[in-house]
């Protein structure tokens, strides 16, 4: 079977979604989507750990381990408030370069939404 070559924008789209893909992953949870939910309704002050533990059925350390994979797809950060950690969403960069994958993604497939 003969393989078809790849324009320089098909190759393009594909390096993106690759490069996004951490951000797919994450997103693909239920215990991180129930997560990001939680964060929403508390944007301004954030929530700790067991602020979170407390809403989840899952014991802590898994929390903080879906906590860490949401923190290296860039969708949640941490500031420090004494001894405590408290977690905030930071959506916008990842959601837009995931937005400009779909875009690329859809242009490639003659999808013009």
């Amino acid at each position: 079977m003969p393989t078809a070559q790849l324009t320089a924008s098909q190759s393009r789209a594909i390096e993106n979604f690759i490069d996004d893909f951490e951000v797919v992953n994450a997103l693909a949870d239920r215990n991180r989507q129930k997560i990001i939910v939680l964060l929403c309704n508390h944007l301004s002050e954030g929530l700790t750990v067991t602020d979170i533990t407390e809403e989840m059925s899952i014991t802590q350390p898994a929390v903080s381990h879906h906590l860490k994979i949401l923190r290296e797809a860039g969708l949640v950060a941490f500031r420090k408030n004494g001894l405590q950690s408290l977690y905030y969403l930071t959506l916008s960069e990842p959601l837009t370069q995931l937005e400009d994958v779909i875009h690329d993604l859809r242009i490639e497939v003659g999808d013009s939404k």
